[in-house]
C-alpha cells in the first residue's frame, strides 16, 4: 500500500494480513478522492478539513486526506496490531502534528464530544459484516459534531443493505467489486 497524491506521494504504508482488517485498496482509495475532486454533487474543500476516520485500520484514508492538505485526521481503531501499524506509519511518514489516534470502539470516542469538536470528513470503514456503525452515524447527528459543509463517506460490502436514509442525506452511491462506497451529509 502506499500514498497515491499529495506531498507524501509515493510513502509506503504497512498494512496487516489478517481476518479481522481489511486494508483499503488503492484503487478504491483513488475513486473516493476522484469522487470528493471532481464531483459536482459534492462541495467540500479537503485542503485545511478536519477528518474523522472511523475503523480506520493502518490509516490509509485518513493518511491519503494529510497528504492532500487536511488540516488534521483524527484515527479510531479498536485493534490493538492495526493501531500499532497505524501509529508506525504516522512516525514513518513525520505527520505526528497533523494526527491524533484513539485506540478505542468508536462508540466510546464518541461519548466525548461536544458541539465545539467539529470535523468536516467522516469516514467509516466498518467490518463489512456489522452494521452497528448506523448507531454511531445517529449519535454523530445528534451530537452536532460536524461543519455546515462537510461530507460523509461510507465503505461497505456491495451486497450490504443499510438503511439509511433516515439517517444521512445520500448524495452518490458507487459499486467497484466487492465494494461499495455511499457519499452523503447529515
Amino acid at each position: 500500500m502506499r500514498i497515491i497524491s499529495g506531498f507524501l506521494k509515493g510513502k509506503k504504508i504497512d498494512f496487516l494480513k489478517s481476518h479481522t482488517t481489511r486494508p483499503l485498496r488503492d484503487f478504491i482509495k483513488g475513486n473516493i478522492f476522484n469522487i470528493i475532486y471532481h464531483s459536482n454533487l459534492i462541495d467540500i474543500e479537503l485542503d485545511a478539513a478536519n477528518v474523522l476516520d472511523l475503523y480506520s485500520g493502518v490509516g490509509s484514508f485518513g493518511l491519503e486526506c494529510v497528504s492532500r492538505g487536511a488540516k488534521k485526521a483524527t484515527f479510531v481503531e479498536n485493534d490493538d496490531t492495526a493501531t500499532v501499524t497505524l501509529k508506525k506509519n504516522i512516525n514513518n511518514l513525520k505527520i505526528q502534528n497533523q494526527t491524533e489516534v484513539y485506540s478505542k470502539e468508536v462508540i466510546k470516542f464518541l461519548d466525548k464530544f461536544t458541539k465545539k469538536d467539529q470535523f468536516d470528513v467522516f469516514f467509516f470503514d466498518p467490518p463489512f459484516d456489522k452494521n452497528y456503525f448506523i448507531n454511531e452515524l445517529k449519535i454523530i447527528k445528534k451530537s452536532k459534531i460536524y461543519t455546515k459543509k462537510h461530507l460523509v463517506i461510507i465503505h461497505r460490502e456491495s451486497k450490504s443493505k443499510d438503511s439509511l436514509e433516515k439517517i444521512i442525506k445520500i448524495i452518490l452511491t458507487k459499486t467497484y467489486g466487492r465494494s461499495k462506497l455511499i457519499f452523503g451529509t447529515f
